[in-house]
């Protein structure tokens, strides 16, 4: 009497849980010989529970297992290990197939064809039963083999909990021919795309982690080569290399000792295009930070260095032909590198930022160019440098930059000039314009001004203070608060007690005025409002 299906998909299992399950299966098909011993524990303790009912793939891999656990020790001879091996793919090839035997006997081949076993694991059976043994090459092989195809039909067919119905014990009911191939056709195609997708996936999360790895590994040691002591010598190194900082030392085009270049060019020749890149990237942020030192000069100088070995130019590859750090010309993200340029301003900004511009695979304009140069030599206080008298980027010398020192000196050259056309051209030159220069008041203007404060508690200050120091409404020795602005000593008086001067004029009336101009005051209403104002 058949079971139900009901009945049919509940077992009885002797694992604990899925994760007792999984964590047995990847022991099982790793490298590591403890683990797969591991594994082998926990399969002999389910034998055990099972007794006679034991899965015979999950028998057989352990078998198979076992033999290559012992060739991995080297504890035994080749012999002995073609006796194991042989052991363990008969009991297989026996296993697998008798399940599948009927009333009739029918082929080994025919049933292993149908179970997908190929024709060569059969022979090396027959091998191992009635022939010569097979070497031991041939016995390792057949065990790769027998694994991975236990690992495909069987082990994978358990994935969600759903376990193989004719892969249970000998007890159980076998199922027919014509349902195992229905449901292996059905199946088989899913079980593939699904273990190919498995492993892409984790093939492609093990190359995005080696990936990030080695761009921090990059990283780190961006930074540490731009620290001191590593690409920026200290006075150190420089000593001991007998080099003297002062010799060929021009910031505006600063260059490397090659003494201090070749002794890192073995290291900077094995590295990447992109290690480039970034080093260049974190030599510009280090200059922002030291623009003006001794170490912004080699930091400047390292910069020119990559960029002159990166050139186009067959005159900077002829003159560094010897001393390059690199030979073959790479692809710059020339924008990132324009940005961090100019976020970095020192002297030798000029001389960078034209070394960028005539690198670039997809120049600016010129006239943009000759623009850019302009503005960084105004901003640096700096000039551009270029050999080539017919370059776009050379200023014109009818269009001079104007700097905040060159109208000083213009501004000191026109009074010198000034002074020599005088006619009394003997006395000294008079001196420039300073900003301390005060206001020179004559008398009269003097007796002007006090008499327009006459009354008041102000006065004209006729001390020398430097007025452009004090904010509009500020006096020296003021503070910010507007309580300092009130007297310490001051009385009321009534409008009454003001002295005012009176219009002499006789009065003369309107007789035209009609009565539609409004109201009147009175002089006992401007009485009363003159009688509540108080004056400080």
């Amino acid at each position: 009497m058949k079971k139900s299906p009901s009945e049919r998909t509940r077992h009885v299992v002797a694992w604990m849980n899925k994760a007792e399950w999984d964590e047995v299966l990847d022991f099982l098909f790793s490298k590591d010989p403890q683990l797969q011993k591991h594994a082998l524990h926990r399969i002999s303790a389910w034998k055990v529970r099972f007794g006679h009912g034991t899965p015979v793939a999950v028998e057989s891999t352990a078998d198979l297992v076992r033999c290559q656990v012992l060739d991995r020790s080297g504890r035994l001879e080749s012999d002995e290990l073609v006796l194991l091996y042989g052991m363990a793919l008969v009991r297989f090839v026996n296993l697998i197939t008798e399940r599948k035997q009927k009333g009739v006997a029918r082929p080994l081949r025919r049933l292993a064809s149908n179970l997908k076993i190929p024709e060569w694991i059969v022979n090396l059976r027959h091998e191992l039963t009635h022939q010569r043994l097979p070497t031991l090459k041939s016995c390792r092989e057949g065990c790769r083999f027998v694994l991975d195809w236990l690992l495909q039909e069987y082990w994978s067919r358990q994935l969600g909990s759903r376990l193989a119905d004719d892969w249970d014990s000998q007890s159980e009911e076998e199922v027919d021919d014509e349902e195992w191939a229905r449901r292996g056709e059905e199946e088989l195609l899913a079980r593939q795309k699904e273990i190919e997708s498995h492993k892409k996936a984790r093939e492609l999360l093990v190359s995005y982690e080696r990936e990030q790895r080695q761009v921090r590994l990059l990283e780190v040691l961006a930074e540490m080569l731009v620290q001191d002591g590593f690409l920026i010598p200290t006075q150190e190194q420089l000593e001991f290399l007998d080099i003297d900082p002062s010799e060929n030392f021009d910031p505006m085009a600063p260059c490397l000792p090659r003494v201090y270049l070749r002794l890192w060019q073995p290291l900077l020749k094995s590295l990447n295009f992109s290690f480039i890149h970034l080093l260049l990237e974190k030599l510009f942020a280090e200059l922002a930070a030291k623009p003006g030192s001794h170490q912004g000069f080699y930091i400047s100088a390292w910069i020119a260095e990559i960029l002159l070995c990166n050139s186009t130019s067959s005159k900077a590859r002829k003159t560094r032909m010897k001393d390059r750090i690199f030979t073959n010309r790479f692809p710059l993200r020339w924008q990132q590198l324009l940005t961090a340029c100019t976020n970095a301003p020192c002297i030798a900004t000029p001389y960078l930022l034209q070394l960028l511009l005539e690198d670039m695979d997809k120049p600016l304009p010129p006239d943009t160019q000759r623009k850019l140069l302009r503005l960084c030599s105004i901003y640096t206080q700096g000039g551009c440098h270029d050999d080539d008298e017919d370059s776009l980027t050379d200023p014109d010398p009818a269009q001079p930059i104007y700097t905040v020192q060159s109208l000083k000196d213009g501004l000191l050259k026109g009074n010198t000039h000034s002074a020599l056309r005088s006619p009394n051209h003997c006395c000294p030159p008079l001196a420039p314009p300073t900003q301390d220069l005060q206001e020179q008041l004559s008398a009269e203007a003097l007796e002007e001004r006090n008499f327009a404060l006459h009354g008041s508690p102000w006065q004209v200050c006729t001390d020398k203070v430097n007025w452009k120091l004090y904010p509009l409404g500020q006096a020296p020795g003021q503070s910010g608060s507007p309580s300092c602005l009130m007297l310490e000593n001051y009385s009321t008086l009534t409008i009454f007690d003001q002295q005012v001067e009176l219009d002499k004029a006789p009065h003369i009336s309107n007789p035209n005025r009609s009565a539609s101009d409004g109201l009147l005051w009175s002089h006992a209403d401007l009485s009363k409002l003159k009688s509540g104002l108080k004056l400080f």
